[in-house]
């Protein structure tokens, strides 16, 4: 077996972190069985040109940049929907979904909107953007807005994929407005939820707010929180006996030191739910021949959990995390609104 073929059989769902249409039959070939956007892979796939005819369709007919970016998105997520159609409907709705982010400039500094008022529209998108569709999975910010947001998403059946996830106040308020939802949800034979947990930025947060922790400790605590979620979340979903899965996504699994191999991630969290990976480590993984058995059981001894939770101040982390990723966040999505811009300029006129 190849070393996807190895994650997989470990007992982890791969899923893509791209909508590239090329990446999606390769990587679907390797055995993913799901992919995610957002507006930076967007954007990356309009800058290639090779959507440009399309765009230009599109361009022709809407003179709202905005609104063009969002049609574009949502043909690029239609695409890769109908490669893992066939994965959907083998599983039942359990598997074979394309998550699509809902408008991030919700989140931007300059959105005047109120707390509730994101959360109504958050709602009003999710409703938009997942209609008429099976294996769509709609992508929501672990933000006060969007946490609000997620118990009448729920309620509609709307399968919901949590992001932006980094602590366990944001996990359970996720999880608890999302079971609530559920209970007044019409049909829970389709009820399908997930939680990104974001990982390597822990790490790079540790690093540089934490330096203290040890070498020992250093470059752990992504995986540690990780896990400890994942473990959390096994326990609270298996006592409601749904007919689906509602699983844990880790995120962020692409490493961001040189010195850490490709696959550190990837080896740390296979065996259980669902890993979403870029193009680049999917490919440095199969490239490295390692055979990858289950580890997600696995934590590190006691003396390093304990310095952990000793020195890392959670709440600290969740907000400098939240503050940097919100704007990660938006900005992308302003940056893809512009690329529109910069394309209409350029294109010929139809």
């Amino acid at each position: 077996m190849t070393p996807l073929q190895t994650l997989i059989a470990s007992g982890t769902k791969l899923w893509l972190d791209s909508v590239d249409p090329d990446e999606v039959v390769r990587n679907r070939i390797a055995g993913a069985t799901g992919a995610t956007s957002n507006p930076i892979i967007i954007a990356d796939l309009i800058q290639t040109g090779r959507f440009d005819r399309q765009l230009q369709d599109m361009l022709a007919k809407s003179s709202d940049n905005d609104a063009v970016a969002w049609n574009m998105t949502d043909l690029l997520v239609r695409k890769a929907q109908e490669e893992f159609a066939r994965v959907w409907s083998d599983s039942n709705g359990d598997d074979g979904y394309v998550s699509f982010e809902l408008d991030p400039l919700l989140e931007d500094s300059t959105c005047t909107l109120s707390t509730v008022e994101k959360s109504r529209r958050y709602v009003d998108l999710a409703q938009k953007w997942s209609a008429g569709h099976t294996n769509r999975m709609i992508k929501v910010p672990a933000t006060p807005g969007g946490l609000g947001a997620l118990e009448e998403i729920a309620a509609a059946g709307v399968p919901l994929n949590v992001t932006l996830v980094f602590s366990e106040r944001q996990y359970v308020s996720a999880r608890d407005a999302i079971w609530r939802g559920a209970q007044r949800c019409s049909n829970l034979r389709r009820f399908k939820s997930v939680y990104s947990i974001f990982v390597s930025r822990l790490d790079v947060y540790s690093e540089k707010h934490v330096p203290t922790l040890s070498p020992a400790a250093q470059g752990l605590v992504g995986i540690v929180n990780a896990k400890r979620l994942w473990r959390l979340n096994r326990e609270f979903w298996l006592a409601k006996q749904l007919p689906l899965h509602q699983e844990i996504v880790f995120a962020s699994t692409g490493t961001k030191k040189a010195s850490d191999p490709p696959w550190n991630y990837v080896e740390a969290f296979a065996g259980a739910d669902i890993q979403t990976n870029p193009p680049a480590t999917n490919a440095a993984v199969e490239a490295s021949k390692r055979a990858i058995v289950a580890a997600i059981e696995e934590l590190p001894d006691t003396t390093v959990l304990q310095e952990i939770d000793a020195k890392v101040d959670m709440a600290h982390l969740e907000e400098t995390l939240m503050r940097e990723g919100l704007q990660k966040f938006a900005d992308p999505q302003k940056s893809l609104i512009q690329l529109i811009r910069r394309k209409r300029e350029s294109m010929p006129s139809t």
